[in-house]
């Protein structure tokens, strides 16, 4: 008896749960399921893909970044298809032109992918996008400011929201001197996280401090705290994410200045080991399982015909810790 038979069901319906599909009944899945379950069924790529002249597969294009954000993209995309019933394949790009997407997209189309994903941090990337015809859905995780191209989906995580987030958290503290470490100035997060500290500085009619440096390693962090220590410390720091945050951290506490007795800080992320900073990391999280869940499902409706018609985007939320006090004055 195939699977089916043993729960009632058509081959479609079958299909349907197998996929993912949120047209099904949570009574029909589960008996579904336990039809699976039953008869010890084991799904077989090549046979569905004969029978059902479907592949199953998602193409992945990112970049080599082995930065926090991008591999966790990467990992809750691949995590959340294989529980949706598909496989993947990842193709990252060393560089990012027209022509390498068209390449890795040519790769994708011959191993007859659904659908396509792209990680798109860079901005440079995140517009070349639209440069590239695709004949399967597409959905971009890139920032919802970029040129919206007509039949690709993007889903982002709110950065502006994040950052706004951070900055209120040090003004509310009563904060009037605030410096920002942000990231390269090629990371689309990395301009929205500035953008707005800037915006929210001048909403409440105070100055920004000169930048001092760039990047996402603690290395720069570290160098750009030892050099606020030397020429004049602000009350708090907006980092531009939690390895910035680490370096600062360290930087200050070679200076003598405790963190957030003398500076607060506040970085972006929410890694794994924030919470075992000393003092615990103030950090603004993204939520990238749930991102993960969100591209695929996107994907998997616009498989079935019901594309999305507007980019998405997750809220960010500001996660309280230890590294963050009222000035001392």
């Amino acid at each position: 008896m195939d699977v089916a038979a043993a729960a009632g069901v058509s081959h479609q319906t079958v299909s349907r749960v197998l996929n993912g599909s949120d047209k099904v009944s949570s009574k029909t899945r589960d008996r579904v399921h336990k039809a699976i379950k039953d008869l010890g069924y084991r799904r077989n790529s090549v046979a569905r893909a004969l029978v059902t002249r479907r592949s199953g597969i998602i193409g992945i294009i990112t970049t080599t970044s082995v930065h926090h954000g991008p591999t966790s993209i990467l990992l809750a995309i691949e995590l959340a298809a294989r529980e949706a019933g598909y496989f993947t394949g990842v193709a990252p790009l060393e560089v990012t032109t027209p022509e390498s997407l068209r390449s890795a997209v040519d790769h994708f189309l011959g191993q007859a992918v659904e659908a396509v994903v792209i990680v798109a941090p860079l901005v440079e990337m995140a517009e070349e996008i639209d440069l590239v015809d695709i004949p399967v859905p597409v959905v971009a995780v890139r920032s919802p400011t970029a040129a919206q191209a007509a039949g690709v989906l993007s889903v982002s995580v709110n950065q502006e929201s994040g950052a706004r987030q951070a900055v209120h958290h040090l003004l509310e503290l009563g904060h009037t001197d605030i410096a920002h470490v942000p990231g390269p100035p090629d990371w689309s997060e990395a301009r929205a996280r500035e953008s707005e500290w800037r915006a929210v500085m001048a909403e409440a009619g105070l100055p920004t401090r000169e930048l001092l440096g760039r990047g996402w390693n603690s290395e720069v962090g570290y160098e750009v705290g030892l050099r606020l220590a030397r020429e004049g410390a602000p009350t708090a720091v907006f980092a531009g994410n939690d390895e910035l945050a680490l370096g600062l951290i360290r930087a200050f506490h070679e200076a003598g200045l405790s963190v957030p007795e003398d500076v607060s800080i506040v970085g972006f992320d929410d890694i794994p080991t924030a919470k075992f900073y000393i003092p615990r990391l103030t950090t603004v999280r993204q939520d990238f399982p749930q991102l993960g869940r969100l591209v695929v499902s996107t994907l998997v409706k616009a498989i079935e015909g019901e594309p999305s018609v507007k980019p998405i985007s997750l809220p960010a939320r500001l996660i309280v810790r230890e590294s963050t006090a009222a000035p001392r004055n």
